[in-house]
């Protein structure tokens, strides 16, 4: 092993640790954005919405994010309309080439994971909020959207953490987030098995601290249940735990 070329690795890649973050972290924000309302029609009773917005995950999800990372910089560029218009700007710079393309990817990956979430809820958690007269809105903030995350966070963590690996793809339109330095770094060194070896650590410590995050999510929620039910039991027998109380409970506790 060249220990040099493993002590400057060492130095040089976490450098590029803000670029594979931001690569990360806002393609899956925005791409969230985008799957609610997604999500919610696909899960809806609504056929031809929901196989419209089946169309687009589908095509997204069965196509390699490498293609479509390539389709949004190289060949979007040779449409005049592109060229010549409004957005050039956004499309000659390889960052936002790379955060789009990950952004559409993310957001249909997210609306299927989303959706079964959505349908995994019984009708009755839906009625029982109705019955307490809490709107559409109040329903969905307190009620369906936090016990469809809880169904579905170690799916989005999975989600999450593929993103993260997914950012290396941004080294092949010339970013030098972490990959992209190491390709750099081997073509100086001649050394990619100590190059490529830090960039596996640096990105194996952050999938470690996103799993830790995720544990810790996973654990609270755990806890909110319990305490739930807990509260739920404590309630005298006129109030007994009845659909409603529940629902009433679980959504004042997120």
């Amino acid at each position: 092993m060249n220990l040099d070329a493993f002590s400057e690795a060492l130095v040089s890649l976490p450098r590029g640790l803000l670029l594979t973050l931001l690569l990360t972290v806002a393609p899956l924000i925005a791409g969230f954005l985008i799957s609610l309302p997604l999500a919610l029609i696909r899960a809806s009773e609504a056929r031809i919405s929901a196989a419209v917005v089946f169309s687009y995950t589908y095509v997204f999800r069965g196509t390699p994010l490498l293609v479509q990372l390539f389709i949004v910089y190289y060949g979007l560029a040779q449409l005049p309309l592109v060229r010549h218009g409004m957005l050039w700007p956004v499309f000659r710079e390889p960052f936002w080439c790379a955060v789009i393309a990950f952004t559409l990817n993310s957001a249909a990956h997210t609306t299927e994971i989303l959706a079964g979430g959505f349908r995994a809820i019984p009708r009755g958690q839906t009625e029982a909020a109705q019955a307490l007269g809490l709107s559409h809105l109040q329903t969905f903030f307190l009620i369906r959207f936090p016990l469809a995350f809880r169904i579905v966070l170690p799916a989005y963590t999975n989600e999450v953490i593929g993103m993260l690996k997914a950012s290396s793809l941004g080294s092949t339109v010339t970013l030098l987030e972490v990959t992209g330095l190491s390709r750099q770094l081997v073509a100086a060194t001649f050394a990619p098995y100590e190059v490529f070896v830090v960039a596996g650590l640096i990105y194996l410590a952050v999938t470690f601290m996103i799993t830790a995050l995720a544990r810790r999510l996973e654990r609270l929620n755990t806890r909110v249940e319990r305490s739930s039910i807990q509260h739920e039991s404590n309630q005298p027998s006129s109030q007994a735990a009845g659909p409603e109380n529940r629902i009433a409970v679980v959504g004042l506790q997120q």
